[in-house]
């Protein structure tokens, strides 16, 4: 059962005068105390999103903006640590504000403020436009957006929640959270335990000069353990975090959905498992990628090499470029994988951490194919990005529009263009993980993400993970450690040869993913089934010279 933050508040004095706190159930009331407040003042200062958000786009026009659009955003983020037996760290943060978005002289102007009033949004637009007249002086053509869709003039979007996240007493999630910390130290071997929750309530009107005007909440929730099991001689550690618990855009629910006090014992088990399991011996392995682990393969070697921007070089200070370029010499050309593999891009999945109604600049996304049987076949793109690959959507019948990439992660930053979910889709034959691993003779199964490297261009990588189990002869004979594959990305996406049906698919995801300078934060999800890559080059991760 829930109760309201404001029923639990009025209700914290008397209960406080009534029983003696713990610390953690004062600090957790106050925490609460703070946040219904916070919240109070933050909705009296956006009273009416849609009178603001047009008279910012009234404003940017009458100083000469040629598009403008403008967001309203507010933020509530939640994260709770512990360790062991004890909290390490509450936090709940409420932030406000609005950024206007115009074009102006063929360029780009972007101002912002958290300041949510009548007069701020006209001033804050004027500046918006002032801003694009000074970037023209550097500019070396101007900006040309592609087509906008049919304007949406009252569209509402909210993710697919049960339970507000926000409305579930602190207490009870840290409670949770230290029933799941001493279910794992009663597992011998297992010596620390770290535990949290994150989540996000985004609530974002936006408003553009062509007629849309949308509000959408979304939702965002990540429960997590990390365990370290110590040797008897403490001469020995090794750590079994939970990656394969993927976050997700959905609400309290879905840590609940988690079982964590009830799994943890088994995850601890394993973590002791590892302590005594075999060092993998380098050389050459079939391996069998359960889609917990593999999301982050698609996300670092197809996922990032695939965004349009990064492909022409606008990354390249930052977080690199990419080999999958140029695009009149890679699209429809490039061999990137082997005929099973069919990449498809979104921002519709259910419970997806990139599920949206409208991206941020109004479009309503679509689902697309970047990778068909194999073959390259387009990038991900925004309104200012598709008219570059106009040439090829001629070619290929299609209209010259955005996919709906567009994103910013706050009210304060400009929104440019960010990965959709990315995924691998099923085959037609219903194959699971357990199937793929007794069709492997000699070979190594992997569960769950760990530590990675990968070049510049995304084309050299190497991937860690976090149970491995050896395979022979069809079945898994042991558990091994110390283990790392390394990739050229189209060799190993051409050496798949087995992939899992529709009721394997599963949804990883990245909660935190960088882009960008100032860098900005994203949150997305990738879906794939099991899979098996031949002859993949493993080393191992604990030889010493």
């Amino acid at each position: 059962m829930t109760i309201s933050r404001r029923d639990f508040v009025q209700a914290s004095s008397a209960a406080a005068a009534a029983s003696l706190l713990s610390p953690v159930a004062a600090r957790a009331r106050a925490l609460e105390r703070a946040a219904v407040e916070r919240a109070e003042r933050l909705g009296e200062r956006a009273a009416d999103n849609k009178e603001l958000a047009m008279r910012a786009l009234d404003a940017a026009r009458a100083a000469g903006a040629t598009y403008a659009d403008v967001r309203i955003s507010r933020n509530r983020t939640q994260s709770i640590l512990t360790r062991e037996r004890r909290v390490q760290s509450l936090s709940d943060d409420d932030t406000l504000g609005f950024g206007v978005r115009v074009l102006a002289d063929g360029a780009w102007g972007f101002a912002s403020s958290n300041a949510v009033t009548s007069d701020e949004v006209t001033r804050v637009a004027r500046q918006a436009v002032a801003q694009a007249r000074a970037n023209r002086a550097t500019q070396v053509k101007p900006v040309v957006l592609a087509p906008g869709q049919k304007p949406e003039p009252n569209g509402v979007w909210r993710s697919p929640i049960k339970t507000d996240p926000f409305d579930v007493p602190v207490e009870q999630k840290v409670a949770l959270l230290l029933a799941a910390n001493e279910a794992v130290l009663k597992v011998a071997g297992a010596r620390f335990v770290t535990s949290q929750m994150y989540f996000l309530r985004e609530e974002k009107t936006f408003a553009n000069t062509d007629g849309t005007y949308t509000v959408q909440t979304i939702y965002r929730a990540l429960p997590r353990l990390d365990i370290t099991a110590v040797s008897a001689n403490m001469s020995d550690f090794v750590q079994r975090q939970t990656t394969d618990i993927a976050p997700r855009g959905l609400g309290y629910e879905y840590v609940l959905e988690q079982r964590l006090e009830e799994n943890a014992a088994r995850w601890a088990a394993e973590a002791v498992e590892k302590l005594s399991a075999k060092s993998v011996e380098v050389g050459r392995y079939d391996l069998v990628l359960h889609p917990s682990h593999l999301w982050l393969t698609i996300h670092e070697s197809v996922a990032h090499p695939t965004e349009l921007d990064r492909a022409l070089g606008y990354e390249a200070n930052y977080a690199g470029t990419s080999f999958v370029f140029p695009p009149e010499k890679v699209l429809g050309k490039l061999k990137y994988g082997s005929a099973l593999m069919n990449i498809r891009a979104d921002r519709s999945q259910p419970g997806s951490l990139g599920a949206v109604g409208w991206d941020d600049e109004g479009q309503r996304p679509e689902e697309f194919d970047i990778v068909k049987s194999g073959v390259l076949v387009d990038y991900q793109t925004t309104r200012e990005q598709a008219p570059m690959l106009e040439w090829w959507y001629r070619q290929q019948q299609k209209p010259v529009r955005s996919h709906g990439c567009s994103y910013a992660q706050s009210w304060a930053d400009v929104q440019f263009q960010r990965m959709p979910n990315v995924s691998l889709l099923p085959g037609a034959k219903e194959q699971s993980f357990e199937d793929l691993v007794a069709a492997t003779d000699r070979g190594i199964a992997i569960i769950g993400d760990g530590s990675f490297s990968i070049d510049q261009q995304r084309y050299n990588a190497q991937f860690g993970g976090q149970l491995f189990y050896e395979i022979r002869g069809g079945k898994i004979v042991g558990m091994l450690r110390d283990v790392a594959y390394q990739l050229r990305t189209p060799e190993f996406w051409g050496s798949m040869d087995m992939i899992g049906g529709p009721k394997s698919y599963f949804m990883g995801g990245a909660f935190n993913d960088g882009k960008g300078q100032p860098s900005q934060s994203n949150a997305v999800s990738h879906g794939c089934v099991p899979s098996r890559f031949r002859n993949v080059n493993v080393i191992n991760t604990g030889r010493r010279a």
